[in-house]
């Protein structure tokens, strides 16, 4: 599969699949990463290479969750055209369902805004993660109807997990909502860092977690929370996010003596932030994974089938509406990448050659 020769004309071309191509040699490190994400991936349906450099966020987060099952040694079988993966852990076979969570018809796409200094100082935590909410909500509710109208009665998937694996692009700043918004549709669990941030001092013990109930839609239509707090959605297994699966990922693992990668991680200690270049990072392709276990599944999944150290998982307890956790104080928690390029088309071509 030839993923990286524009097919297109430029105004086509997908913002970030342009930045990739610009042929720098910093690039190389970057596409040299990609592809081997790929090795292995199928182009099933003729439409892939397409979708990849004119529409970029649904087919990287494919590649990214190839790479993840790959690295977890699952087996694949590509007979099916649908769900997007069927795949076997130990005992364990079961279905994975690719999306992304989107900006609106009338929204700001994430590339859209520059994320500059202000940017950041006039986050409104709560808002950003009022929208993350929403289109984490939209994204997951179609391929719930997917899976009911068109994949329940499939012979591969009867009576086997099924998981739905989400990734956040639906906004500029997508990346600072972490993991809050998917925890508030999932479990009714939210983190109201911008009440922390205004007065640290009313909170000892650090962030707090509350109900919310429902967020409400812009058109004033609410979405009520805790998808997996009853069995209204008992068909959906479990639910494969992160935040961090984007192309700092691919900064962080291509080994570029010139790009600088700083993260933070979560540790028994506490929070360790690290910077380092990326030749010498230790980021794997897994750290950053969170799995959400549906406490109704009617097939659950079970937790050897993701298991491994940096890999959070979270139960619930419908009894008394607890949550579970497993690795959440061993894990990475952001990640900043700065790449410095340098070259033009000529070396990068040099560069490139075998």
């Amino acid at each position: 599969m030839d993923l990286l020769t524009p097919l297109f004309e430029d105004e086509k071309l997908h913002q970030h699949f342009k930045t990739i191509s610009d042929g720098r040699i910093g690039r190389y490190y970057q596409r040299d990463e990609i592809l081997r994400w790929l090795e292995g991936f199928p182009d099933r349906d003729n439409k892939f290479v397409k979708e990849f450099q004119t529409t970029f966020n649904s087919s990287f987060w494919e590649i990214y969750l190839h790479a993840v099952f790959r690295e977890y040694g699952f087996s694949f079988d590509w007979t099916y055209a649908a769900p997007d993966f069927l795949v076997s852990a130990a005992d364990t076979t079961f279905t994975v369902e690719a999306t992304t969570a989107n900006h609106a018809a009338d929204g700001t796409p994430e590339w859209g805004e520059p994320l500059t200094a202000e940017f950041f100082d006039n986050v409104d935590f709560n808002e950003l993660n009022r929208i993350a909410i929403i289109r984490l909500a939209n994204a997951f509710m179609g391929k719930s109807r997917k899976y009911l109208e068109k994949y329940a009665n499939h012979g591969h998937v009867k009576g086997r997990p099924f998981v739905l694996a989400v990734a956040p692009f639906e906004q500029p700043g997508f990346n600072l909502q972490s993991y809050r918004a998917i925890e508030a549709l999932l479990f009714d669990h939210y983190v109201d860092e911008a009440e922390y941030l205004a007065d640290p001092d009313r909170f000892p013990d650090g962030l707090l977690v509350k109900s919310l109930g429902c967020v409400e839609k812009d058109n004033g239509a609410e979405i009520e929370l805790g998808f997996f707090q009853s069995p209204r959605f008992r068909h959906i297994s479990a639910v494969v996010f992160s935040h961090l699966a984007t192309w700092g990922k691919v900064d962080a693992m291509c080994g570029n003596p010139d790009a600088f990668i700083r993260s933070i991680w979560l540790t028994p200690e506490g929070m360790k932030p690290i910077v380092t270049r990326a030749s010498e990072c230790t980021e794997m392709i897994t750290d950053g994974l969170r799995i959400y276990h549906n406490p109704y599944a009617t097939n659950p999944l079970p937790l050897e089938a993701f298991r491994r150290e940096g890999v959070v998982q979270f139960w619930g307890d419908h009894q008394n509406h607890s949550l579970l956790q497993e690795q959440a104080e061993n894990c990475l928690q952001s990640r900043t990448a700065i790449t410095l390029l340098k070259g033009n088309d000529e070396d990068f071509k040099e560069k490139a050659v075998p």
